[in-house]
Formats: structure tokens, sequence, C-alpha cells
């Protein structure tokens, strides 16, 4: 993978499933092109990847808190042309709440057991997340508007909203 995203060989992606319960095989080349594609392309594979990590933009998956290190690596990389994008992605995990809200509601009308994976899911991504903020805050002091603006956000948004869905 080169310098960028060295640890990416090092976990079973074939092993895991993505947001859409298929497996997350396809993870690596995709941020690998987020990584080292032309700027379009890199694009495009972030709108690939959400599609995979986070569905809807609201559903998340098993694969998706092992890709958020490698997502808080690219963003904080000085040469990755999609930042803002990356962040957007890093927003809508780290706003995900849908899992926990549906086992809330399964719980309430005995259907708990259908839910017992997918909300620890969404509690690991968020937790990721949060545990990047030292890399968000640093781009959030860029003096580059088109990634520090975004990072602010972001920043926001993890003040409001905890590392772990209340239960």
């Amino acid at each position: 993978m080169g310098v960028l995203l060295k640890g990416v060989s090092g976990i079973r992606w074939g092993e895991l499933c993505d947001a859409r319960r298929d497996r997350a095989g396809g993870i690596p080349a995709l941020l690998s092109r987020i990584a080292y594609a032309d700027e379009e392309t890199a694009r495009l594979a972030v709108d690939d990847l959400g599609d995979l990590i986070c569905e809807l933009g609201f559903v998340v998956g098993e694969a998706t808190a092992p890709a958020v290190p490698f997502l808080l690596e690219l963003a904080g990389a000085p040469h990755t042309s999609c930042k803002a994008d990356v962040l957007a992605l890093l927003q809508r995990i780290c706003r995900t709440d849908q899992w926990h809200s549906a086992a809330v509601a399964a719980r309430n009308d005995g259907y708990e057991a259908n839910y017992q994976e997918q909300p620890g899911w969404e509690a690991a991504a968020r937790a990721a997340v949060h545990a990047g903020r030292p890399v968000i805050e640093r781009l959030a002091a860029s003096p580059h508007p088109e990634e520090a603006a975004p990072a602010r956000e972001l920043l926001l948004l993890m003040d409001e909203v905890p590392p772990f869905p209340k239960p």
C-alpha cells in the first residue's frame, strides 16, 4: 500500500461484513485510491467507500470501525487530495445512530435478538472517530479553509455526540 495505509493488509477484510452485509474485501483498494489517485478518482473512491462503510449515510457495518483509523490517516496526510470528502464521511459515521435506535425499538417490541451485533458496530465506529480527535484538531487549525472548516464541523459534532450511543 505504500507509506500510507501500511496496516491495511493486517486487517482480515474478507472476514468482515460491510454496511450492506457483503464481504468487505474491496475496502483496501478504495482506501488506496483515496491515498494515491488523482483528485476525481479519489473523490469517487470516497463515495464508493461511503456506500460500503456508511450506507445511505447512516448505516454502518462490521468493517466500519476498522476502516476509520485509515480514513483519519488519510485526512491527516499532507497529499490527500479530497480531505473534505474524507472528513464528511467521518461526520456521517460519527452521527450514525440507526442500529442503536432500531435495537431500542426492537427491545420494546420483543425483537431484541435481531440486533445483537449491530449496535456494537455503531459504538465501535463512533469511538474510532472520537479516537482521531488529535488529527481532526490539527486539521481544524489548518490555514486551508477547505480542510479546516469540515474539521471544525466534525469537532463540534464530536462534542455533542458521545463516543458511544446512549443506552
